[in-house]
């Protein structure tokens, strides 16, 4: 005898309407469709009174009904034009995520992550752009030669990156102090005796490197020291960058004495290298880092690093960004967030 089949579904239990959250809030189901779709012409006691009918019935907006009248998809993108594994390898990458995520979570966003790799994903995700399938979009890593966020701007499409391209971007953008960070870390080293200090730069089509070599620069002037070329070795923000370019340095100049990289991850690779070469951290060679992420803290020795707010930098491009899709911006903003040295065994 085979068992009895469950007991038919309750065909009366259904998904709550608009017109039951009106009726339980006393409102017109105008009223309700205003609170959820964010106008301000609503009193505070209406707003409240829905609120409450919506969290007791656990009514949830049909997205695509709202689109369809606010010409919204709900959605940003987040644009990375790198490959994958330093998606997930450069913690600089995480900490940007999670306070976009943490700055988006309370608007009722979805976060779209994209990786943007060749010319032919570039040409493909400009054309998905231009049909207006995300409300914004919010980039990472941007080159001096990036064409995608002019392209954005032509479009329209609210736009906010992480860094910028050079002086007079005119698009928004949140940045940490890196110049100001990159002349604490030369200080420091200089207040240290230091005074053969090399650097392993970033790639310098990104302004993000630039600033913190020219913070470099000006803080050897500072102290009457000459700015010495073959001190400088470009990297390119990854451990196998900081070891072939702190070879490199130790090649051209075997005295050197402090190093200033442009990234902890970088860095680590540096000290990898000067393990290997036989110096010792910071007996020999003093290295400093750039974002102090957790690679700072765990490399041997814990590394002195420039902090910057990784996550804080995530969360006000979410606002940013927030405040263009709404038109509350007053244009767009440049942000530039402090760093801060902190001080571990490296140097």
């Amino acid at each position: 005898m085979r068992p009895a089949d469950p007991p038919a579904r309750n065909a009366d239990v259904r998904r709550p309407t608009l017109n039951a959250v009106a009726a339980l809030a006393g409102v017109g189901r105008g009223t309700v469709s205003r609170v959820i779709n964010g106008s301000p012409k609503v009193s505070d006691r209406s707003r409240a009174a829905v609120q409450r009918a919506i969290d007791e019935l656990g009514y949830i907006p049909n997205r695509a009904a709202r689109s369809l009248v606010t010409q919204r998809t709900d959605s940003v993108a987040l644009v990375v034009p790198e490959a994958q594994n330093r998606l997930f390898s450069e913690p600089y990458f995480s900490g940007i995520i999670r306070g976009v995520s943490a700055g988006l979570a309370g608007a009722g966003m979805q976060l779209l992550l994209v990786l943007v790799r060749d010319e032919k994903e570039y040409a493909r995700l400009a054309t998905y752009l231009s049909a207006q399938r995300v409300d914004g979009v919010l980039m990472m890593a941007v080159h001096s030669d990036d064409t995608l966020p002019d392209r954005l701007e032509e479009l329209a499409v609210p736009t906010v990156l992480a860094g910028r391209r050079g002086d007079g971007e005119p698009l928004g953008h949140v940045r940490a102090d890196n110049g100001g960070g990159a002349r604490s870390a030369v200080e420091h080293l200089l207040a240290g005796g230091r005074r053969t200090i090399g650097t392993i730069t970033g790639p310098l089509d990104m302004d993000v490197a630039q600033a913190r070599l020219e913070g470099y620069r000006e803080a050897l002037e500072k102290a009457g020291l000459e700015v010495q070329d073959d001190l400088i070795v470009q990297g390119d923000f990854t451990e196998d960058g900081g070891r072939w370019a702190m070879r490199e340095l130790l090649r051209r100049r075997p005295e050197v004495d402090a190093v200033f990289a442009a990234s902890d991850v970088t860095a680590s690779g540096a000290v990898l290298e000067l393990r290997a070469s036989g110096r010792r951290v910071p007996d020999d060679v003093a290295v400093i880092g750039f974002d102090d992420s957790i690679v700072a803290r765990h490399i041997d020795p814990p590394l002195t690093s420039v902090r910057q707010p990784l996550e804080e930098m995530g969360r006000t491009m979410a606002r940013l960004l927030l405040d263009e899709i709404e038109q509350r911006g007053a244009g767009h903003r440049g942000v530039v967030l402090p760093t801060e040295l902190v001080v571990r065994e490296s140097a």
